[in-house]
């Protein structure tokens, strides 16, 4: 197969076409290619691109300028989400949809689960977005759960050509599925159902960084799709660095290394200008970053889980300022450092408590001058006002200077809080401007695997390499793969001495 044969099977009249599309094989350039096609010709209608993440979503929208209306790129839970804020009321849900989806379990995939029932028995919903949309470009399809395929299927049963680009091993993402769920597609049976099946194969992504790198890329993913190991033992592309380091860290999850066994890490970064350090889990990402000295920020992506939890717990508890005292204590531990119980939070509260009422002096009076602006407006907009004089004392008080932010949108996003009438209002607005804004991440960063998927980035660091975080177990498998394939030019593991991960060969 070619990259002919995609573009001619995209243009055919088939229904269906599927195509397995490895990191950085040209799956956006053929996706967004065939888009400002069918987009700049006279067929009615417009053509719809669904991606799972919204970096996905800003890759296409660059790739895809000029198009105007005709072409819409946006994620599936939107799409899913629009349809249930139209029919909300047959669905039983309250008019406000992505409140409900935010407070409810699993809520995306719960939301996926009514829609998906409610387009297979009302065919005139999927009629009607099918004869809108009458081309559908369905980005990293393997990310699909069984109720966002069933909502495409129905697309596709009424009239849409749909376009799947998948690739199994990048299927990182999962949900729990709610009771009465469609089950999870299987990949050959998927396969079996298409009009034509096309595969990429060239190793676009590393033309103009390191070609050795790129093939070898391939390779590896071949070795981890059929049970296999990564050899990382010479001969391997120079461009891949293997370093051997045993972490020193005691607490679970954080990351740490000694003095000689950090150095070439070290070298390695400050000899990079673009540069992704990858790890599985957030609390890695963080504890990384205090590694680096805090000198590397935290990629923060889409995601906001302290925000959404300081709105939820600021709506409920409206009016009770202790309530709001320790909602921003909580804030300040998600996003950040220093600003703890306690060193901060108890005073705080207790502060609350008195009312302000006893005359304090150096830091006491600092809290005390925070307090007063949740005991005087125990809402949003007080919240708001807490943390931004909490930012400025931290920057000119000595008795606040161990605060710290590592989540740096997320906290400026709470402040933005005070800007709107009501916390919904706020949610909606700051989500709206992130979505739109399309923000990329910084020349350095430190992110989770699962917050870069869909980047790409000159050089990557994939630490630790350790049973715990890369097990012999197949979401590890699909995980490691989509952090080694980011870097376009250099790659550098650094891999447990006693614990390595089953799936290298050291």
């Amino acid at each position: 197969m070619s990259d002919e044969s995609v573009s001619a099977a995209l243009r055919s009249t088939s229904p269906l076409v599927v195509v397995e599309a490895p990191a950085g094989c040209g799956k956006t350039h053929q996706g967004a290619d065939y888009a400002r096609e069918h987009s700049s010709g006279v067929a009615p209608g417009r053509v719809l691109i669904l991606t799972h993440t919204h970096a996905a979503c800003s890759v296409f929208a660059e790739r895809t300028k000029g198009t105007g209306s005709r072409s819409e790129v946006r994620t599936i839970d939107s799409l899913i989400g629009q349809i249930a804020s139209v029919y909300h009321q047959g669905l039983g849900l309250p008019s406000d949809v992505a409140t409900w989806v935010r407070r409810t379990d699993e809520g995306h995939a719960q939301l996926a689960n009514k829609v998906a029932a409610l387009v297979g028995r009302t065919p005139m919903i999927a009629q009607s977005v099918a004869r809108r949309y009458p081309v559908v470009i369905c980005d990293e399809h393997q990310d699909s759960s069984g109720d966002q395929h069933a909502v495409i299927a129905s697309l596709l049963r009424h009239g849409a050509r749909v376009r799947i680009f998948a690739d199994p091993m990048q299927a990182i993402f999962s949900d729990r599925a709610p009771a009465g769920a469609a089950p999870a597609g299987d990949w050959k049976t998927f396969l079996a159902k298409a009009d034509a099946c096309e595969a990429l194969d060239h190793p676009h992504r590393w033309t103009k960084g390191c070609k050795d790198l790129g093939a070898w890329t391939l390779r590896a993913r071949e070795a981890l799709k059929t049970g296999g190991k990564i050899d990382l033992r010479q001969p391997r592309p120079s461009s891949i660095e293997v370093v051997s380091a045993e972490n020193q860290a005691q607490r679970n999850l954080e990351y740490s290394l000694s003095t000689i066994d950090r150095r070439r890490v070290d070298q390695f970064e400050s000899n990079q200008t673009s540069l992704m350090i990858l790890t599985r889990y957030n609390d890695t990402a963080r504890s990384i970053r205090s590694f680096f000295n805090r000198r590397i920020p935290l990629w923060e992506g889409q995601t906001r889980p302290s925000l959404e939890q300081l709105a939820d717990t600021v709506q409920a508890a409206s009016g009770d300022a202790i309530s709001l005292a320790s909602a921003v204590v909580t804030f300040m531990g998600g996003v950040g450092k220093g600003f703890s119980p306690s060193a901060f939070g108890n005073t705080l509260a207790q502060e609350v408590r008195d009312g302000c009422a006893a005359q304090r002096r150096g830091k006491p009076a600092a809290i005390q001058e925070l307090a007063r602006l949740l005991t005087q407006e125990p809402d949003h907009r007080g919240v708001s006002k807490t943390l931004r004089r909490l930012l400025e004392l931290s920057a000119n008080h000595d008795q606040f200077a161990d605060i710290e932010l590592d989540c740096h949108r997320e906290f400026w996003d709470a402040v933005r809080l005070g800007e709107y009438d009501t916390v919904e209002a706020a949610l909606a607005g700051i989500t709206n401007r992130r979505i739109y804004a399309r923000p990329k991440p910084p020349p350095k960063a430190i992110s989770t695997i699962h917050k870069a998927k869909g980047l790409e980035c000159a050089s990557v660091i994939v630490m630790p390499c350790d049973s715990k975080t890369f097990p012999d177990k197949t979401d590890a498998r699909c995980l490691l793969y989509v952090a080694l394939s980011r870097a376009t030019s250099r790659l550098m593991f650094v891999v447990s001495q006693t614990s390595p991960s089953p799936l290298l060969i050291v």
